[in-house]
């Protein structure tokens, strides 16, 4: 078996924002802003008793960008908090976030990172 270098993450959460279509590049810059690293963007349809009522008699789009993104525990709150106000969360059938506590994540960090992360820790 070949070894292979990777490290595991504690104490992080996934972010995950559904938004109006056309509104995921905005979001997801507003997250990189406030501290997140990366995002992924992916597309959707919705669907549920607004698209057939409409809100006050609006017509809600059900295509959706869905974006998420991973983030460290002491960042979620900021994070969360700018997606919400760009993606324009608070007006009626625009989308909405949610938080996922994760239990543990993998991935490749070069090992000068780690050393720098966890020199500034100490």
């Amino acid at each position: 078996m070949v070894s292979r270098d990777f490290t595991v993450l504690v104490d992080v959460s996934m972010i995950t924002c559904i938004v109006q279509r056309g509104k995921a590049n905005e979001v997801v810059q507003a997250a990189q802003n406030a501290g997140a690293q990366g995002a992924t963007i992916y597309y959707g349809y919705g669907s549920g008793v607004r698209e057939r009522l409409g809100l006050l008699g609006l017509a809600v789009d059900v295509n959706k960008e869905i974006i998420t993104t991973l983030v460290a525990d002491d960042q979620v709150d900021l994070i969360m908090e700018q997606m919400f106000c760009v993606g324009e969360l608070d007006v009626p059938g625009a989308g909405m976030i949610y938080v996922t506590k994760l239990e543990k994540a993998a991935t490749y960090i070069p090992e000068e990172i780690v050393e720098r992360i966890t020199a500034k820790n100490s």
